[in-house]
């Protein structure tokens, strides 16, 4: 396939995250052919953690041509989800999720997020010379009318040095350089907002389970349990094809509040993070306990208000950049790679680079509403998970015990009509549908 303007367009992609490599690979796969990526850090570098594969992800992954060879071998299929009370372990609902597949076209699956970035990277770079990576390149200042970017490399002093293209893409992440210049252009202020939690990662061996049998079967199951407490939960999954156990917590921030409002990630105590969970059930307790005292990590949880526009001239936001989420929907890489991928398929319609600004505003069109309709429903659903009053803890658990006979569930992440809104969904069958409705709209 060859865009109109694929061989001519000088293409900026701020960030290697999911969003940054999915939005490279899927311009490539356009015929998009000078496609630059910057990031600050050295390699890929990606944190150690679990990974949910939603059937909207997978279907996205395999038409990129990033699933057999990396992810498929990584990943494993959910048959159940097991929501139990923190403290006495009692399960509140069990659900089999067997037939998403059937409903969906795609399993429920669970990987590593390395095995994702790697993905994504390893496809990239089988389509080279399309894709440049330029590592350990930070972006330090982005110039609208040109467009251009100013860049400094590892070891580089000075201002940094500017480097022109025809179109930027922001997908730095939630900390986002190009999103601070684009509203500091308009007198705003880039103020993430602080949600009060913060979560431990935690991954575990098979070797570091194998002593005890309770908790060696949640490695060799198929099942993602999570456990709910006041104000706390814990969710744990097997990844790696049954070799890690994947552990992720949220818990009220207590250990950010003296630290710099810069800070998002912190070295933590292994005894505070057990003193957090002391009250949870044995099964849980034991869990944490085995944590090397190094590997400790608190991650503070910010999101960022909802932005007027992605959009400025020739620059445009994805992902984090411009829709930060809580990971209560499982549904942050998912997103951001759902905007690659059509931001691509929108700029893959272009024919004159003086198109590019009504492209990038299509896209946005396209984008904006589900991605912040998300982002407020993975927030509701931390609310729900994250209750801390007795009474509205108690009628939480009640509405779990009705999901069998059809009730909503507390757990948005595995609620009929929101997994129905989100995976059944194919984000490019959805822009073909609709991307001349919204090119009417734009240029009204």
């Amino acid at each position: 396939m060859t865009a109109p303007l694929g061989p001519t367009l000088r293409i900026a992609i701020t960030g290697a995250g999911m969003g940054g490599l999915a939005t490279a690979l899927a311009l490539a796969r356009q015929g998009f052919t000078q496609i630059d990526v910057y990031e600050a850090a050295r390699d890929l570098g990606f944190v150690g953690a679990g990974i949910q594969i939603a059937p909207n992800l997978s279907r996205q992954l395999q038409q990129l041509g990033a699933w057999e060879t990396h992810m498929a071998p990584d990943a494993v299929e959910m048959d159940n989800v097991s929501i139990r009370g923190g403290n006495t372990d009692e399960e509140l609902v069990r659900l089999d999720v067997t037939h998403i597949l059937e409903r969906y076209g795609q399993p429920h699956r669970v990987a590593h997020r390395a095995a994702l970035a790697n993905a994504l990277y390893e496809a990239c770079k089988a389509v080279a010379p399309r894709i440049r990576f330029h590592f350990g390149t930070s972006v330090i200042n982005v110039d609208f009318d040109t467009p251009r970017l100013c860049i400094r490399a590892w070891g580089e002093e000075g201002d940094g040095r500017w480097i022109n293209a025809d179109v930027v893409i922001g997908a730095d992440g939630v900390k986002s350089v190009v999103r601070k210049c684009m509203l500091a252009r308009h007198g705003e202020e880039d103020d993430a907002e602080d949600t009060g939690q913060a979560a431990y990662r935690i991954m575990l061996r098979r070797d570091q389970l194998a002593h005890d049998p309770e908790l060696l079967s949640l490695l060799e199951s198929n099942t993602t349990t999570r456990w709910i407490g006041a104000g706390r939960q814990i969710i744990a999954y097997p990844i790696s094809n049954h070799t890690i156990l994947n552990i992720a917590t949220t818990q009220p921030d207590a250990n950010f509040a003296a630290e710099p409002s810069a800070t998002w990630t912190t070295r933590a105590d292994k005894s505070a993070m057990l003193q957090v969970y002391a009250d949870f059930c044995p099964r849980v307790v034991s869990l944490l306990r085995l944590v090397p005292t190094g590997d400790v990590c608190e991650w503070k949880l910010r999101v960022h208000r909802p932005l007027r526009t992605w959009v400025e001239g020739s620059v445009t936001l994805v992902g984090d950049a411009c829709h930060p989420t809580l990971p209560h929907l499982g549904q942050g890489a998912a997103q951001a790679i759902e905007d690659g991928v059509v931001l691509a398929f929108m700029m893959g319609k272009l024919v004159n680079i003086k198109e590019l600004n009504t492209g990038l505003l299509v896209f946005e069109r396209l984008r904006k509403a589900r991605t912040e309709f998300l982002v407020d429903e993975a927030a509701a659903s931390g609310r729900a998970l994250l209750l801390a009053d007795p009474e509205a803890q108690a009628a939480r658990d009640a509405a779990f015990q009705r999901v069998k006979e059809g009730g909503p569930n507390p757990d948005k992440w595995v609620d009929r009509a929101v997994t129905d809104y989100l995976y059944g969904f194919d984000c490019i069958a959805d822009a073909e549908a609709r991307y001349r409705e919204c090119v009417v709209k734009v240029m009204s």
